[in-house]
């Protein structure tokens, strides 16, 4: 009985973490420093939340993978709230930091209701600009770290250059990039394109050359060819690491992004953050550090699905 009890409190937590930011943040007035926002922005998504947490928690009762999930994470969504309020208080009420730099909610979500239209374009733009390069950067890193990991004529050639040029991040090339480019489209393609190639060429690579020896051995006694030995042991038996590669390059390749677009490239996630920091704008700012938090979880988010599907088969020998 007291197990079930602690367990569907746990259910409720976030409920009452949105409870609780959303009274200190109508109980306690907003310091006179901070510009007043058009609308109440905070307290409609704090309503909002109010809502879907305890319909959740309430549906939770009778669908039991919801049930579970919140048992497990209701704690910590429970937490965010108390954070969010904490935040409200030093930012908001008390205005400890200078209020220009520290906006309070109302005016960072203000962005996002009443700028949508330019973010929506921002994000269109940002998504162009890496889903070419990252496309780009990993095929050719994959390509280059198959023929590391199974020609060693190429392995001698080619691996010397890419341990003096694959380390140098790949935004200093930027400047020769923009010379070279016809386009800073294409001058930010080829700078992410860069930052992931190398993740991914090493990773790839050194997955191979750590495929055991008798895995070859025993396909090539059973009369298997060398693009099998390729194609169907080395490759497959690699692929966590180059997923890992993969999961490295995105990160690089975000960096990249951010830094391109605040070097010429119109529109853009990064290119938004830069205008609104020339600007002095900086509720402008937190809402591009925060679409750029989301759209990263959610590329991460998508790969670890795509890595969960493909390497359905090593689950039974890889710790997930």
């Amino acid at each position: 009985m007291k197990n079930k009890l602690i367990n569907t409190l746990r259910r409720f937590l976030p409920f009452l973490g949105v409870i609780v930011a959303l009274a200190i943040h109508l109980l306690i007035e907003d310091s006179d420093e901070h510009p007043e926002a058009e609308e109440a922005y905070y307290t409609w998504i704090l309503y909002f939340f109010l809502a879907t947490t305890f319909i959740l928690g309430i549906v939770s009762t009778f669908v039991k993978k919801l049930k579970k999930g919140l048992e497990y994470s209701g704690a910590f969504w429970g937490g965010v709230g108390i954070v969010v309020a904490i935040i409200d208080i030093v930012i908001g009420k008390l205005a400890l930091f200078p209020v220009l730099f520290f906006p309070k909610y109302d005016n960072i979500l203000a962005q996002f209701f009443e700028g949508y239209e330019i973010i929506l374009k921002c994000i269109w733009h940002s998504t162009k600009l890496l889903v070419t390069g990252f496309l780009y950067g990993a095929g050719f890193g994959f390509i280059t770290g198959v023929l590391l990991g199974f020609n060693k004529k190429f392995n001698y050639w080619i691996n010397p250059y890419i341990k003096l040029i694959g380390p140098i991040p790949a935004t200093i090339w930027i400047p020769i990039s923009l010379t070279i480019f016809p386009t800073t489209f294409g001058a930010s393609v080829f700078i992410i394109a860069l930052s992931v190639w190398f993740s991914v060429a090493l990773m790839t690579s050194s997955a191979i050359q750590a495929v055991p020896k008798a895995y070859f051995e025993v396909s090539r006694t059973l009369g298997a060819s060398s693009a099998f030995q390729i194609f169907r042991v080395g490759i497959p038996a690699a692929m966590p690491s180059i997923f890992l590669g993969v999961f490295y390059g995105i990160i690089s390749a975000f960096l990249a992004l951010m830094t391109a677009e605040m070097f010429g490239v119109k529109y853009g996630i990064g290119w938004y953050i830069s205008w609104q920091k020339a600007m002095l704008v900086y509720s402008g700012v937190y809402a591009g550090i925060i679409v750029i938090a989301v759209y990263c979880m959610l590329i991460l988010t998508l790969l670890f699905k795509l890595r969960d599907k493909i390497l359905n088969w090593q689950k039974g020998t890889l710790k997930w």
